[in-house]
This record gives structure tokens, sequence and C-alpha cells, in this order.
């Protein structure tokens, strides 16, 4: 959504902040936003204009004509304004069809004013530029502005000059006025451009002998220019409009969509209604809202949502799960019904999004049983099989009915379905496995004979055979009269010798559209580069049907254009943000003459900026927001068509008769299986995406169609919003169309709400009566359009139309040739279940694969709610047990003990000569850590397995002592440079006394202290040292705290855990010398001479 109606406080502020003129604006910032919770006390000290001025009183909610309704209180008194609050506020309210409870307040001061001073401006943008309309009768009398305002366009790209309004509007003005409205109408422009509104009305203008004063304002922002604007918007929210209340869980699912790149959208319209949606895909949602209110259930109609752009299987989960928990509610007395729908997906994983609304599913059963919830699924697109098999079991499973229907059931007949106007069947069904379609049966990597890549009923010319590679000089005469020059458009798009540059690191829509190529029998690729500009010139590797191939990345454009001249088609993969200056030097070079905008989201005017020199430069667009567009046989754009098995079930690898075009990605998909299954199938079909302002137009496309011979008839799928199908209207009255078109605007549910609601594509919207979907549909039926009564009856109108053509021999449908079998890529296979694998790596203690990364079973969302700390983790990770609150105190004091023992010692030795001879961090970090061992550090282990080795075999703690002694062996863990008996190690001390008071045993501690005692009766340094009791402790640990067998605690200590506490814990303390050193600036080291004992061997002679 781009177009989005901001409050009048946010307009004023907006306008009082940024506005910059010559004209004195007056009343800056005197306002005052009052609530049912407003301290009208607070609300005076922090106002105190209200106190001593008239006022003015008006809701603030989005409401048309306030003045006319009775709903403004006019040069009141503080008191007064107070008993007209009291009187309106939280009041239920009609407005046009609309209801509503009036909860926000705007008080500003009253302005004393005769009517003639009393003036109306407004400014509204349109493909072309931008409208000023003026009329110098402003007021709640204004009537019908479009019939009597002046009016002034500035077209895309240009300025507003004062000399333009004053000849062009203030013609009616008062001359002592007009120097003021000239530079205050300026002003507004500018700032209408600088903040990126859409709309902006203020009615009426006061000016005075003072300045100037906005009354009344109306206003629309751009929102998807909110990276752009946002340090001059702020926070701006945006109010519901009037008549629908702003729920909770709307704001949750608008913040998921803006954390994600997904696209995820809400708006309730009954919450105690018992049909409820959830559809993936903007166009595809309108369309399921149209069918429901077609068979009478306008009234029932719970929400209306999308869920599209391949959202992960935690977002899916957690847009289900707010669908669900609002749904079960309140109770209905027939029950209700849930309508998980879809037209077939380009490049989504039905599967994995089906896992996360299953899980939803499962958590909500208990309630979704209770309340007689009834499900029906319908979808198709990649590994669709999968995901409707899944749904159909978490039915059977949970005793949820639950009926589950694929690509072999028309798209909406799911709705019929649950509202009881048809029966549903008892075993739908099920079109081919993906496996079928992609498997290649024959075991035979022959390609076939050379599939038709002419129309059924159109005849090869030469130009289709022309080699591949062609400058612009060496294109047949159709493409040079067409192929961008003089600002001419081409009239045919793509051919079976086009190239294309992908903007983009889009490996799998590269690969997609190179199997497309595959089975097309294309001699050559139709991507030749790719263009990439966080990376160097390199090459990505892609495979060209049994065999790999290197297609070249380059770091910029003009690279890749100078290098391919052949190319004249860009599929542009970039951002938002990004794709509006990538697009402009695209257009730079002339051999680009067709350019696929993918993203959404771009703002509005930079859109217009683009069509503005596409339209000067020659160069066709499509976008942007869209998948892009086919022309079967010959090239498609991106994920255009799914993946290769709704290519073959479409039969999209050949042309057919029929070309389409149509706003909606995943509705041109659904449109290939429709035409698919009712014709010979699709001759083109290009989606010009969901946008207020498509790079190119219905009609740009269908006077293609109508001057291209292959194709036979046309269809769109047009929708609410804008006024294109008009001119497809004008076109077929005016002889200009002459083929059969069958036609149908979506959004025909709009007029029957009671408000106004923003669909999932930003042009989705009407503005005006002529704007709605029922409009538009009437008036191409009376221009002699085959128009269905709805959607559902598409594809009979569809194929009558076809049946006559074929009757009256317009179409020869010709032979079905099978097309080349493309193998199957090991990971889509592996995803379909079709072969398995012996992995290369097991793990069991970690898990990054979903939304949330999982430490041994644990979410680590759950880590930090149960505040497990570092000892927890490390009990995770380590021992794969949440162990005791003691246990992880215990490791985590291990490591600090064992964090740092001064620079002497070997292993921060080696890492303060590494740090002063300028190795970096992890180097000097290694050279520390490699010293580690049995000298060194590496006692825990030994001293845990000496020690229990003798423990086990009921040594006593003499009998050990004499054995060790015996066999030449030093026991690990005693004995220490420094500390004695009578100067005893802090951190042994602090240790003990912590383990004697939480451990539940200390048998092989006890044990190791009574060595102490023999041992340091000989000589008072052979003391349990550090190293020694967390070696034994930790055995004490592993075998008393209840979460190991002894064998588990056992391997433990034999596969080297215990090393591991004195490697992490030292770890900090090495860090800590090599910044110290680099703080300290330390040069390199060298060892002095006086600490060399040089022994050399005597001078022998001969």
């Amino acid at each position: 959504m781009s177009a989005k109606a901001i409050s009048e406080q946010t307009g004023k502020e907006f306008l009082y902040k940024h506005i910059c003129t010559s004209a004195a604006v007056q009343n800056r910032f005197r306002y005052a936003s009052v609530t049912a919770e407003t301290d009208w006390e607070r609300l005076s000290r922090e106002h105190p204009w209200l106190l001593t001025e008239r006022l003015v009183i008006k809701p603030d909610q989005l409401i048309k004509r306030r003045g006319k309704l009775g709903l403004v209180g006019i040069n009141l008194d503080l008191h007064g304004v107070r008993e007209w609050f009291k009187a309106h506020v939280m009041r239920e309210t009609t407005v046009g069809k609309a209801k509503g409870v009036l909860k926000n307040f705007l008080i500003e001061p009253f302005v004393p004013h005769p009517q003639e001073e009393e003036f109306y401006v407004c400014i509204y943008a349109t493909r072309e530029g931008d409208h000023v309309l003026f009329h110098h009768e402003g007021g709640v009398e204004v009537g019908d502005v479009d019939a009597k305002a002046q009016r002034l366009l500035v077209a895309v790209d240009e300025k507003l000059s004062e000399e333009q309004v004053t000849e062009k509007l203030l013609t009616h003005v008062p001359d002592e006025k007009k120097p003021v409205l000239a530079s205050f109408i300026v002003g507004l422009f500018n700032l209408y451009e600088d903040l990126y509104f859409t709309y902006l009305e203020i009615n009426p203008i006061v000016v005075t002998k003072d300045g100037v004063y906005v009354l009344d304002m109306a206003a629309k922002i751009d929102a998807t220019a909110d990276y752009i604007c946002k340090a001059k918007w702020g926070d701006v929210e945006f109010p519901p409009p009037f008549g629908r209340e702003a729920y909770p869980e709307e704001a949750y699912i608008a913040d998921l969509d803006a954390k994600s790149g997904a696209s995820l959208k809400l708006t309730l319209l009954n919450p105690r209604g018992r049909i409820w949606t959830m559809v993936a895909g903007g166009g595809a949602s309108v369309v399921y809202s149209d069918t429901i209110c077609d068979l009478g259930g306008v009234d029932e109609l719970a929400n209306y949502g999308e869920y599209s752009g391949a959202p992960s299987e935690q977002q899916t989960y957690d847009y289900a799960k707010t669908i669900l928990s609002l749904m079960t509610r309140e109770k209905h007395t027939q029950g209700k019904v849930l309508i998980i729908g879809g037209s077939i997906a380009n490049f989504t994983n039905v599967a994995a999004t089906f896992k996360g609304i299953v899980r939803a599913i499962k958590d909500y059963q208990g309630p979704l049983k209770e309340h007689e919830v009834t499900i029906f699924v319908r979808r198709g697109g990649p590994n669709y099989q999968e995901g409707l098999r899944v749904m159909g079991e978490v039915g059977k499973t949970t005793g949820i009915p639950i009926h589950v229907f694929g690509t072999e059931t028309h798209m909406t007949a799911i709705v019929g379905m649950a509202l009881g106007h048809r029966p549903i069947p008892n075993q739908p069904p099920m079109d081919a496995h993906t496996a079928n379609f992609l498997l290649n049966a024959s075991n035979s990597a022959v390609t076939p004979a050379t599939t038709r890549t002419a129309s059924f009923s159109d005849p090869k010319t030469s130009s289709e055979f022309n080699p591949a590679k062609k400058s612009k000089a060496d294109l047949p005469a159709e493409a040079q009269a067409s192929a961008g020059c003089n600002g001419a458009k081409p009239m045919t798009l793509f051919r079976k010798q086009t190239k294309a540059i992908v903007w983009g690191m889009q490996t799998r829509a590269v690969q997609g559209m190179m199997d497309f190529d595959y089975v097309c029998s294309r001699d050559e690729p139709s991507v030749a580069a790719m263009v990439y500009p966080f990376t160097g010139d390199h090459k990505q590797k892609f495979y060209w049907g049994h065999k790999e191939i290197l297609v070249p990345v380059y770091k910029n454009m003009a690279d890749a254009v100078k290098k391919h001249p052949e190319v004249d088609v860009l599929i542009s993969f970039a951002s938002l943000r990004s794709a509006f200056d990538s697009t402009m030097e695209s257009m730079q070079y002339p051999q680009i003459h067709t350019i696929a905008i993918i993203a959404e989201g771009i703002p509005e005017a930079q859109t217009r900026k683009i069509i503005k020199m596409a339209d000067q430069k020659g160069v066709s667009i499509i976008g942007p927001a869209t998948v892009g567009g086919i022309k079967p046989g010959c090239f498609k754009i991106g994920n255009t068509g799914g993946m290769l098995d709704n290519i073959l079930a479409s039969k999209l690898y050949r042309p057919g008769s029929v070309a389409y075009v149509s706003r909606s990605g995943g509705m041109s998909n659904e449109l290939n299986n429709i035409i698919s299954r009712t014709t010979d199938g699709v001759f083109e079909g290009v989606a010009i995406g969901g946008d207020r302002y498509p790079g190119s137009t219905f009609m740009d496309h269908v006077l293609r169609y109508q001057d291209t011979p292959g194709v036979k008839m046309i269809i769109v799928l047009g929708e609410i919003g804008g006024t294109e199908e008009y001119k497809i209207c004008q076109g077929i009255r005016e002889g200009r169309i002459t083929k059969p078109v069958v036609c149908w605007c979506i959004g025909t549910c709009a007029t029957m709400f009671a408000s106004e609601v923003q669909f999932g594509h930003a042009g989705a919207c009407a503005n005006q009566a002529s704007e709605t979907a029922v409009a538009k549909n009437q008036a191409l039926r009376d221009a002699g359009a085959y128009v269905p009564k709805s959607f559902d009856e598409l594809g009979e109108v569809i194929k009558t139309v076809y049946d006559d053509l074929v009757a009256n021999g317009t179409i020869v449908p010709a032979q079905e040739v099978p097309p080349p079998t493309v193998p199957m890529d090991y990971s889509w296979a592996r995803e379909l279940g079709l072969i398995r694998k012996p992995a290369s790596f097991m793990t069991s203690i970690c898990d990054e694969r979903g939304q949330e990364l999982i430490y041994a079973g644990m979410p680590i969302t759950e880590v930090f709610k149960e505040e497990m700390g570092l000892g927890g983790v490390l009990g995770l990770l380590w021992f794969q047990r949440r162990l005791p609150r003691y246990a992880c105190q215990f490791i985590e004091m291990c490591l600090m003990v064992t964090a740092d023992h001064g620079p002497a010692v070997s292993g921060a030795h080696n890492t303060i000569v590494c740090a002063r001879a300028g190795k970096d961090l992890i180097s000097s970090l290694t050279s520390g850590l490699l010293t580690i061992g049995d000298r060194f550090g590496g006692a825990l282990d030994a001293a845990a397995k000496q020690f229990s080795k003798a423990f086990d075999s009921g040594m006593l703690p003499m009998e050990f002592v004499n054995k060790m002694k015996k066999d030449g062996k030093l026991i690990m863990g005693i004995g220490h440079r420094v500390k004695s008996i009578n100067n005893p190690d802090m951190r042994v001390q602090i240790l003990k006394d912590f383990v004697k008071q939480h451990f539940p045993s200390t048998q092989l501690l006890d044990y190791a202290l009574d060595v102490e005692k023999i041992t340091t009766s000989k000589k008072p340094n052979l003391i349990l040292n550090v190293d020694g009791f967390i070696g034994v402790a930790f055995v004490d640990l592993l075998r008393m705290c209840g979460g190991f067998t002894r064998d588990e605690a056992d391997e433990f200590v034999e596969i080297g855990a215990l090393n591991g506490i004195f490697v992490l814990g030292r770890s900090m303390g090495f860090i800590g010398h090599y910044l110290d050193q680099k703080r300290l600036k330390q040069g390199l080291y060298r060892h002095p001479w006086d600490d060399i004992s040089y022994v050399l061997p005597e001078h022998m002679s001969m």
C-alpha cells in the first residue's frame, strides 16, 4: 500500500514545520488534540491560548464534509468546547454508509472572516503529473470543484512558478491577494513534492490582511517513501478509515510486514463474522473477497488480508495464529469457515508456508473444534502437493474438517463449497505429482526434436530463425521500427533469440529461466550476464539441461552492456531503495528496450520519473511490483510461470493463441492454468504490476496483441482503482481493437463495504465511482468486451470465445509435441522427498535452520527467559543437558578463576609476543592456546582421570601416592610453583567453599583432599591446585547432579570436556593480554641476551 491518509493534525504539522513561502502562515502549531482520556487542566497549561481565544472543535478521523454533517463546533470558548465535546465524544455517527464512533478531536483558534476571503486549493497525483486545483470560492458550499475549479497540470519532473499560478489559477482573485496566494501555493506544491504527498486539499484556505490561515485540511502521503522522508515525517500513525476500528492485531501484522521481505496484510471488517480468509497473493485475496460477496457473504465476511512473497514458516505461523485467535473468540450459531486460498504461486514453496499454518492449527485445535470451524484449502505452486498432503493429514489427526484442493479445482470453487452453494467432492481429482513432470521416464538425456515455437495458427517467419547475437542494426525490420529509435516502443518484446541481463544475485530465478529456455528448445540460454554491485567480477555456475555452464557476473551495468551487445532486456531484482537509480542508469544504454522491475514499494514519484524517461527513450517497462511476464516457447522473466512442473502442466513451453495482461503476478499464473485448461494455451502473458502507476498499461499490451498475428484472442484481468480499462472500451468502440477481448475487473466487493478498504496492491483503491470494479466491468460489457458475471465464470467465458474461434477456423489447434526432459535439481528433489543421501555431518547440539536458534532443543528466547547464563548455555552445548542452577554457577566460577594467571605463564607469554609482532587477534590467541597441554593448563582431564581411576579401584589415598611414586609418574593436579599449604590459593578456597555448600556429594573431591594431606606432609607446595580441584569437582558434578548415567559422566571426562573449561576461561585472559599490548602500543619483542645462556660446543680441530 502506498498512498495512505493521514490525520488533519499530522498534515498540518508537516505543513507548519516544512513549508517555505513568503506568505505569512498564521496560527502555526496552534492546535490541540483531545480524546475521552484528555486531562483538560493539563491541556490548558500546555496550550494557554485555549483560555484566551475563541475556538473551533471538530473530529479528526478522516471524515469528509464535517461542516455539512454538523460535526464542527464554531466560535466557542473553552467551556463551550468542553460542552460540545461531551455531547459528541464516543457517540456513534453515520457518514455515508459507514457507522463509527467519534473518538479523536482537534481544537484550533477560531478565525473570523467574510466568505470572500475563503478559497479552495487541492493538489493530487496522476500518471502524467500533479494537478493543482484552485477555486476562488471555498468553504462548506464549494460544491463540485472538479467542474468549477481552475486547473493546472505540473508535468513529472517540472516545477511550479508563481507566474504560472497567477496566470492559470488566480484569474478570479482580487489583485491584492494574488501575490500572497501565489507564493503560498508554490510553497505548498514544493512541500507536497518534498514530503511525498499524493493528495493535499485545503478547504477553506483563508487569506486576510494578516496572512494565510489553513482551516481544514485532508491529505495522503506515499507510505513507501518512509525510507526517504523518515527524518521529516518522524513516526507517522495512519488512522483507519472512519467506520472501522484500529485493532491491535492489525498493528501486529503491519509490524510483521514492515520487518519482512514478504507481504503480510490484515484488515478486520467484522470480527463477529463467520467467514474468515487466509489468502496467498494480493490479487487472489481480492478475488476471494469478491466471490464471498457475490455469493451473499458480505455481512459475514470477517476480514480481508493476504500473505505473499515467500514468507518463512515462522512468519506464516505468526500470521495464521493471529487469525485463528481472532476467529475463536466468539461463537457463531452456524459455526465458522476458514478459507485458506490462493492462486498458483510463482516461487513461494507452498509446503514450507503451509508448515507454519499447520503449526498454528495444531496449537488452536481445541478452540477450532469448540467453535465448529471448517477449513477449505485450495493452492497451487512449487511443492503444493506436499503442502496439501500435510494440510489433509492435520485434519485427520486433529479431527478438524479440512477439505483440500489443488490446481485441478477452480480457484474460487472452495468459496461456493464453504458457503453451501456447491457440493464438496468426496475425493477431488489430483493432478500428477511434481516428480511425474520432471523425472525422465525414458532414461534418455537426448533432447527430442524441436518443439513447436510458432502459434497454433501463426506461420513461422524468417525472423524467428535469426542468429541470437545481433546488434540493433542487424535486427529485423519490425524490430528496427520499434526497438527504441526516436522514442518508439517495441511491439514485440521477446523473441526466441532474446538475451537478458539480470540485475541482482537471483540465482534461483536465473536457473528457472534457463530451465524454461531448455524445455522451449532454445539454442542458447536467455540470460547473458548478471550485474551485482556488491562483489567483484566473477562467474556464476548454472545448469543448462544436463551440463553446467558459467554466466559472467559484473560489478556494474556499463561493463555488462559493453561486453554483451546482443542484450536488449534487463530484469531488475534491485531492492526498492536501489531500483530507481539502477533503472534510470540502465535506460542510458540504447540497446536496452525492455526493463522488468520486480521490486514492490518504490515511491510513486520515482516510478513516474522512470515512466517519463522510458517514454522519451522508447523503453518498455514491466512493473514495478510484478513477477514479470512470459512468452511460451521464447522467453520468461524471472520467476514468472512458477517452477517447471507448472510450466509443463500449463503448457508454457510452446505458444498457444491467447494473450493476456493482468496486474497481479499470482493471478497471471492462475490465468496460465485457466487458459491451458480451456484453450490451446498462452501466446504471451504480462503482469504489469500492482502499483498505481505501472510502467506499461493494459492498453499498451492490448494494442501489441492486436497487432500480433499469432494472437487470436485477448484476456484482460483488471482491478479496482485507476481508469486504464476505459481506454480498452474506447479502443473497442473506435475499431482499433478488433480481436475478441475477455475482461474482468476484480474488486467488485469494495462497493459493498461500509468503509474504504485498501486491498493488497497499492493501486487497488477507488478514488471515485468510475474507478470501481463494478463500473469498469459494466463499461467493458457495454463496449462489446466479453465480461463474465463473476471470476468464477471467467474460465467458462474464455472457453466459449475460444470454441467459437475454433469453429469459424480462426484458430486451428495443432498436435502436441512433448518437450525435452529437464533433470531435477538435487535440492528440489530432496525437498520433494524423492531421494535420500547420507549426511556429511551430524549434529545434536544446535539448529539454526528455523526462525529461531535452538540450543540442544531449547529456543534461544527460552534461554534468556530462564536466565540460564553462560553456564547454562555451556551445559546445553557441551553436555546436552539443562544443568541445575548450582552447576551453572560452578561452571561460571571455573571460567572466572581460570581466566588469567599473569603474563609470565607460557600461554600468555606467547600471546604477548605474537601481539607485539603485529599479528592479529586470532593468530595471537591461537599462539597462546597451542601451549596448553599436560605441562600447562591441560591438567584438568588428566587429574580427573587419575583420581577417578584410583578412587574407583578402591585404592587408599596412601596407596595411590605410593603407586604413582613407584611408577615414576607425577600426580596431575598436585603441586604449585608459588602457593603452598601455608600460602593457599584463594581460587581453590573460593571453589571449595561453593562446592561443599551446594554439591549433593563430593566423594572424589574428598579423596583428592586426603591425597593432598599426604603430599603436603612431604612438601608444603604439593597442594591440590586449581586445575586438579576443577577436575575432581567436575567429576563429582557429572556423577552426582542426577543428569547423567555413570557411563555418560565417564565419557565426558574421557573425550576431554574438562580441559575445555580451561581453554574457554583462559581465552578471555589471552585476549585481554592481546588488547593490553595493542593499547600500550608495545613494539616488537626481542628477548634480552643476558637472559639467555649460550652453551655452544667447544672448537674441535680436525
